[in-house]
């Protein structure tokens, strides 16, 4: 199979590269949701996505690293999915919060086949060094763009700095997560939205109060 692909024009064997790319890196998703993390192997995977096992080696090596990949890519869909709902949101900065709430609650960001695999790999960074990495670089880009919001939100606050609401709003996303993860018959997303709203709303009222 692989080496009928190499005798393909170099373009329609990229295109069929990226396919199976994103054949397993999907499959790896369903493996980790109907088997855990520790128990998807390179062989529930390839079964997930029917294709061979040695195609699974192929693109990606070992578990470890179809799992590092398949981790990249849940942050970058996540990443792809908040930074789209901030071109959307309006020139304000208040609109630019409010947006990044509500995308931290929409179903792309932690619906029920999304929140078991931020849990399943987030259980894991302290005992994989590369799993660790991919989070540190893309929660880096995150933390950093709150930071340029509330910054403009809080230029000459001697209270609270733009540092420390950014780790407030992030805490706020995290916290309700965990509830919607661990107990998600308690919690729907738009209440957890809506709290989460209401708590930066109460902490900087003169700035947020006015944006729906």
């Amino acid at each position: 199979m692989v080496e009928a692909d190499r005798k393909r024009p170099r373009r329609e064997r990229k295109e069929n590269a990226d396919r199976r790319r994103r054949q397993l890196l999907d499959a790896a998703c369903r493996s980790i949701l109907a088997h855990g993390l520790a128990k998807t192997t390179l062989a529930t995977v390839a079964s997930e996505a029917e294709l061979s096992q040695g195609v699974a080696a192929f693109y990606f090596k070992s578990k470890l690293g179809l799992l590092t990949e398949a981790l990249r890519d849940l942050y970058q869909r996540y990443e792809d999915h908040w930074t789209a709902s901030l071109e959307r949101a309006g020139d304000e900065p208040a609109e630019k919060i409010r947006a990044l709430i509500k995308a931290d609650f929409h179903p792309d960001a932690c619906g029920p086949d999304v929140l078991p695999l931020w849990y399943a790999f987030w259980g894991e960074l302290r005992f994989q060094l590369q799993y660790d990495e991919v989070a540190e670089h893309f929660e880096t880009r995150r933390r950093e763009t709150l930071r340029v919001i509330w910054n403009e939100l809080l230029p000459d606050d001697e209270v609270t700095s733009p540092d420390q609401m950014a780790e407030w709003m992030e805490t706020l996303t995290d916290g309700y997560w965990q509830r919607l993860h661990l107990a998600p018959q308690g919690l729907s997303r738009k209440q957890a939205e809506q709290a989460a709203w209401g708590c930066l709303v109460r902490l900087v009222p003169e700035l947020l109060g006015d944006t729906a």
